[in-house]
């Protein structure tokens, strides 16, 4: 079951919203919990305080209190994988969206033609990433890592570290093994002893990307253009 919230401090367009969320989920043949907020303080306190999770958010950025994007900020420590959906009239906050790895930003006077687009995307993404894991076979030791959870993982000497939102998972072999195993296209060398999971890529900056976890790691001058050209097939193939 998905997760949804709905924040805005406009009463109608809160139900607007939910009614189009509903719809979308039965088209796409999913079952969701909705939560609506019309305060942001309360959304922002059931995250924080009461440990509420959330799949999926969709936020007014113009409110009262707590802003969509101050919410979006103090968020992330506690739901570092919840996909934002901006919604607003001022078409600016788009470039800050970006900056904060929103999923997609939905002008409002444009919400019924392009929010539930917006919400078939956010949900399609969030299935392939809860779909999969890499196993680690030891004849001492069992581990299962979600894909959505793996940031990246890196030549170690001998092994190979998988670094993922839970810590380091070492593993004797090479990172061609691990890569062909995992046979996933979310996964991207990014030079020859690094290779990236591109959902957790927020921006390609120079000859560096910058991940979820704010880790900055160097691409190769060989892969860099690779590595842009196998993100647009990937999320033009996904999203």
């Amino acid at each position: 079951m998905l997760h949804i919230a709905i924040c805005d401090d406009d009463k109608t367009a809160v139900q607007a919203h939910k009614e189009i969320t509903e719809l979308c989920l039965r088209q796409c043949e999913n079952v969701g919990e909705i939560t609506i907020y019309t305060l942001s303080d309360n959304l922002l306190y059931d995250i924080v305080e009461d440990d509420f999770f959330f799949d999926l958010i969709l936020l007014d950025i113009e409110m009262p209190g707590n802003t969509g994007m101050e919410i979006a900020k103090k968020i992330k420590p506690y739901l570092p994988n919840v996909k934002i959906i901006f919604i607003t009239s001022h078409i600016e906050y788009a470039i800050d969206a970006f900056e904060l790895s929103i999923f997609r930003y939905v002008p409002k006077d444009d919400t019924k033609k392009r929010l539930p687009a917006a919400i078939q995307d956010a949900v399609n993404l969030i299935e392939l990433e809860a779909g999969k894991a890499y196993m680690i076979r030891t004849n001492s030791r069992l581990e299962k890592i979600p894909y959505k959870d793996i940031f990246y993982i890196e030549r170690d000497g001998k092994n190979a570290s998988i670094i993922t939102a839970n810590g380091i998972s070492k593993v004797r072999k090479s990172l061609h093994q691990i890569y062909d195993e995992l046979g996933g296209d979310e996964f991207i060398y990014i030079d020859r002893g690094c290779i990236v999971n591109i959902i957790h890529i927020m921006q390609i900056r120079d000859s560096t990307v910058l991940l979820q976890n704010n880790k900055t790691l160097p691409i190769s001058r060989s892969h860099l253009q690779q590595v842009k050209e196998q993100i647009n097939k990937y999320w033009g193939t996904h999203i």
